[in-house]
């Protein structure tokens, strides 16, 4: 069988649910009740899932400077993997309500920075999944705790200075906001609005089509005139908080463009320093 490493489909994990080099990770998540989410994980989820909270497990809220979603440092995620049993040959799927956009393309990307290549989204989420009617049970499952040893690839990681560096040498930096947010027009969640100067809008959404990923040929036409031919390694993603610019990370590795970056802070962390510049409008 072959390796998942960007998207899986539902009838593809329903027909590997069992197997013993398999880890399915849960990672629903309310922005609005947190606690919500690990409810409704334990109403139901897919049969062995274990549960990803993003702020608990996937964000260390400890780091000031970070954003709203400070990234965690290396240490501690091993950590988190370790108590759900993950180890460096797991074959990973995870997955949150509907279209990958909050919790499960953060957790893919956390995965991928650790070098960890056999990790998926669930395409459709779990809406999709109940929607075709597949099993789904309540029993929490008792990993066998592992250790797992790894560092995050620190290239792919830029703070602030480094995104500026990115820009100033040609580099791409795609804001995945609404675009409304991205022209400061409206700013629901951060205190200032606009974009980071010479960023490029592109919403998470446009990766969309009827709530599943668009083809990785489709994908590959759209993205392919805002790179004008730069290598993913020149080219970094960032959000309001770090979280849905991972969509686009995974949108690009499912298009054949893996490798490029993530602004960790992303809009939250870039005004925090009241001295950095803000644009708004398209450009």
């Amino acid at each position: 069988m072959s390796d998942w490493t960007t998207l899986v489909s539902a009838e593809d994990l329903a027909a590997a649910l069992g197997r013993d080099d398999l880890i399915v990770i849960d990672t629903r998540t309310s922005l609005t009740d947190r606690a919500a989410s690990e409810q409704a994980y334990r109403q139901a989820h897919i049969p062995g899932a274990r549960y990803a909270d993003l702020d608990r497990d996937l964000s260390d809220h400890r780091k000031p400077g970070g954003g709203r979603h400070p990234w965690p440092d290396a240490a501690d995620f091993v950590a988190t993997l370790g108590r759900w049993g993950v180890t460096a040959q797991h074959q990973v799927v995870v997955y949150d309500a509907a279209d990958g956009a909050l919790a499960a393309s953060r957790l893919w990307f956390l995965l991928r920075v650790l070098g960890h290549r056999r990790v998926a989204v669930l395409d459709g989420g779990w809406q999709r999944w109940n929607a075709l009617g597949l099993p789904t049970d309540a029993q929490l499952p008792a990993p066998r705790p592992t250790s797992y040893e790894a560092g995050y690839d620190a290239r792919r990681l830029l703070d602030a200075q480094q995104v500026r560096s990115l820009l100033d040498s040609g580099g791409l930096l795609i804001d995945a906001r609404a675009g409304e947010r991205f022209r400061g027009e409206v700013e629901p969640l951060d205190q200032r609005a606009g974009h980071v100067p010479g960023a490029r809008n592109r919403a998470y959404a446009l990766n969309l089509d009827d709530g599943r990923f668009k083809s990785p040929q489709a994908l590959a036409q759209e993205f392919s005139p805002l790179l004008q031919g730069r290598e993913p390694a020149q080219v970094a993603a960032m959000c309001g908080s770090g979280v849905t610019a991972c969509h686009h990370l995974l949108a690009l590795a499912h298009a054949g463009f893996d490798g490029a970056g993530l602004y960790t802070g992303s809009w939250s962390g870039w005004i925090e320093d009241p001295q950095r510049p803000v644009a708004t409008g398209d450009e």
